[in-house]
Order: C-alpha cells, then structure tokens, then sequence
C-alpha cells in the first residue's frame, strides 16, 4: 500500500516549492507530480497531424516523494503516514502524530 495516493492533500518540505501545498495529479513508483508546483520550460515541436502547435509550454515536472508530506488539515502540519489493519481487517493509512485515519 502506498503512503501518498492520487488527489491527496501534500506539502513540499525540501525543494525549490519548500512549502507550498497542492493536490497530487499522477503518482508514480517513487515520484508524483503536483498540481502547479515544479513548474518547467519545455520546448514543444509542432504536430500538424495532432493538432499541437509548437512553442514553450509550461509543464508541471515531478518531485520526489521524499521531499513531500502528507498535510494534516487537523493540526495544519506536514505529518508522517503509518499504515495498520482496522478491527474489518482492511488496510488503512493514518496519521502518526495523532493516529486519525485517512479518508
């Protein structure tokens, strides 16, 4: 089970976005990216055949998962994730600090 999922609530604790927060987008094995943060220049060429025209495009770039945090809205801190079986016997993701599970 992964600690950071799609649509979780993350902030930057290293980095250039050091404290920004966002909403994750894409995850993958050991990066996700984040909407509107590690944004990049990219140099597009253009595609006729698929519509593109070419130009500089801003993209949103991935970020390691080590340099994010998951965010806890109930003491309004990064905070570390556990996992642990709830009394169904269902894996479930939760708040060290406080020990809330996820939703």
């Amino acid at each position: 089970m992964q600690k950071i999922k799609l649509n979780d609530e993350i902030i930057v604790i290293a980095g250039k976005d050091k404290g920004a927060m966002g909403t994750v987008t894409k995850v993958t094995t050991n990066k996700v990216v984040v909407e509107g943060l590690n944004i990049a220049k990219k140099h597009v060429k253009p595609n006729p055949n698929a519509g593109v025209t070419g130009g500089i495009v801003d993209t949103e770039m991935p970020i390691a998962i080590s340099n994010v945090a998951l965010y806890n809205a109930k003491t309004e801190k990064a905070d570390k994730v556990g996992i642990r079986t709830n009394k169904d016997g269902n894996k479930e993701r939760f708040f060290k600090s406080n020990g809330d599970a996820i939703v």
